[in-house]
């Protein structure tokens, strides 16, 4: 049986970065019990004597992503004084760029979270995702960077969501058996379409499950294992037909998904 650890992450901001490097190497980690302790927005010497009172309570390693000199010596000697393994996580980069560049970084807290225009890009294509979801607004389609397009439980929904926090307008059409769309909707040469699919059986389990979880009292067939085995074949002769790249997501992440999406896209603009 694994001991329990635990592990510190500490930034002087949201703590987006240092959280979202750790939890990419916890996965690797599936048989250690880990006890995850956050301590964000530490920007004074105050708020440090705290996390170190936290970390002395609860020795593990210690990760962060920390500006201010003063604040980050005083977590450095603190660790040092209670020997407890700690790293700052954007300190090897920074340094490669500091050398590359041939200058320092403005090294300005909070700085990756301003309100820039790229933020309010972001802002633009969340509200974009949410009027253009499952269909609606279809004879605009053509305002999106991407549409996806895949039968119920594709994770269209999710994926569209994430693609828009990256700043991409993106739309979403599904496939119901029984209604068809126009030819025009899907004929913009210059809209980009993915079409999703997924592994029948693993399709179907989702289907079931989400009918037991919403207790939706939808047709039979719905999660019917031969159902849906037509489904997803007619998806893929129209993926065909109009020549768009497919992603299977089965088994995939929406950050996967996403990634796969981006590099299709980003290679056909090139």
């Amino acid at each position: 049986m694994s001991n329990k650890h635990n592990i510190h992450l500490i930034s002087d901001s949201s703590g987006e970065t240092v959280n979202g490097v750790v939890r990419a190497c916890l996965v690797q980690y599936d048989q250690e019990m880990v006890h995850q302790h956050e301590w964000w927005l530490i920007r004074t010497e105050q708020q440090m004597k705290k996390a170190l009172q936290g970390i002395e309570n609860h020795p593990g390693i210690v990760v962060f992503t920390l500006v201010d000199p003063t604040i980050k010596l005083q977590l450095e000697e603190g660790c040092e004084k209670l020997g407890v393994p700690y790293i700052s996580i954007l300190d090897p980069i920074l340094s490669i760029m500091d050398n590359a560049f041939k200058s320092k970084g403005d090294h300005q807290i909070g700085k990756q979270h301003n309100l820039d225009a790229d933020y309010f890009e972001r802002i633009k294509a969340i509200q974009f995702a949410m009027d253009f979801d499952d269909g609606q607004r279809i004879t605009m389609i053509d305002e999106a960077d991407i549409v996806l397009v895949g039968v119920s439980r594709t994770s269209k929904t999710p994926t569209c969501m994430y693609l828009a926090n990256r700043g991409y307008k993106v739309a979403n059409i599904p496939l119901v058996p029984g209604q068809t769309h126009s030819s025009e909707v899907f004929s913009n040469p210059h809209t980009f379409f993915v079409g999703l699919v997924c592994d029948p059986k693993n399709l179907s389990d989702i289907r079931q499950n989400r009918l037991k979880m919403m207790k939706e009292d939808r047709h039979i067939d719905y999660a019917d294992m031969q159902y849906v085995k037509e489904e997803v074949a007619n998806s893929r002769k129209l993926f065909r037909k109009n020549n768009w790249p497919v992603i299977d997501v089965t088994r995939k992440s929406i950050e996967e998904t996403a990634a796969s999406i981006i590099q299709l896209y980003n290679s056909r603009i090139n």
